[in-house]
């Protein structure tokens, strides 16, 4: 009873800790003007109609699979059905699939849930940030470190993942598609 309580709190003050950096971290420094043409990824996707939460249309998204599993093993599916705005940078099911063997059914136990939740929250930043308006720089995520965000003749790389689809709309955010899992530093696997 006292760990469900504790990990009931747990979760409240992560909610909490997102809604608040959502309020305090200024998209500003996310956000740039340069060109829509020199910024979009060369292989993102049309921008698609707000068809549900990050969570509904990851869900709807058969290469997400793997994220959606994620995010529900960590408890994270009412924060990021919650209003927002999010960004998301979301590694496809291949992307989950070249973590070393074993690694993913090892982050998905429950005992492994604070880890799970502090890699799956390296990939969301406050505030809905699409390809026209991202820019080169480091960018604080909700975990609270930063990921380097570089804009490059129309590639976007975060850390060393690559967008292949941006500009995915949600009501309460939008979803660029990654390669990679994104790690943060402290986190060793």
């Amino acid at each position: 009873m006292k760990a469900q309580q504790s990990q009931h709190l747990f979760n409240k003050a992560v909610g909490i800790a997102i809604a608040a950096a959502s309020l305090l971290v200024s998209v500003p420094t996310f956000a740039g003007s340069h060109p829509a043409s020199s910024t979009k990824p060369a292989t993102s996707v049309s921008q698609a109609t707000a068809t549900g939460t990050i969570v509904d249309v990851a869900s709807a998204n058969p290469s997400f699979k793997t994220l959606v599993a994620a995010l529900k093993a960590a408890d994270l599916v009412d924060t990021l059905s919650g209003s927002g705005p999010f960004t998301v940078f979301a590694p496809t099911d291949a992307a989950f699939a070249a973590l070393p063997k074993g690694t993913l059914q090892k982050l998905l136990k429950p005992e492994n849930k604070a880890t799970l939740q502090k890699i799956l929250t390296y990939h969301v930043v406050p505030g809905a940030v699409d390809s026209k308006t991202i820019k080169s720089g480091q960018v604080k995520t909700v975990e609270g470190t930063a990921v380097n965000v570089k804009v490059n003749n129309g590639s976007v790389m975060v850390d060393k993942a690559k967008v292949t689809k941006a500009d995915i709309k949600a009501t309460n955010g939008v979803i660029h598609v990654i390669n990679k899992v994104l790690l943060p530093a402290d986190v060793k696997l």
